[in-house]
């Protein structure tokens, strides 16, 4: 999906969660706000896809992230994205 390597992807990625963690709005300051949902309507989202894409995210956080209550705080809003990702 992403053209290799995956060095811009992943600062990107810092960027945008820095400020949906309420750290500093690093994304929105380069690229304006991120429009989630309307950058993905171009893709069939549905349930089976936002399953897909959770699991993918809770065995990462289940490989990196060794504090619990952490990662399950990172599952709650990485769960709350997902269902609102939902076009289909």
């Amino acid at each position: 999906m992403h053209p290799l390597p995956l060095d811009a992807i992943r600062q990107k990625f810092i960027e945008f969660l820095s400020g949906w963690f309420e750290g500093p709005q690093l994304y929105v300051e380069k690229y304006g706000h991120p429009m989630l949902r309307a950058r993905h309507l171009p893709f069939a989202i549905d349930v089976k896809m936002r399953d897909q894409w959770l699991m993918c995210m809770y065995q990462t956080l289940d490989e990196l992230v060794s504090e619990a209550e952490l990662r399950h705080e990172l599952r709650q809003r990485f769960t709350r994205l997902a269902h609102h990702m939902i076009n289909q």
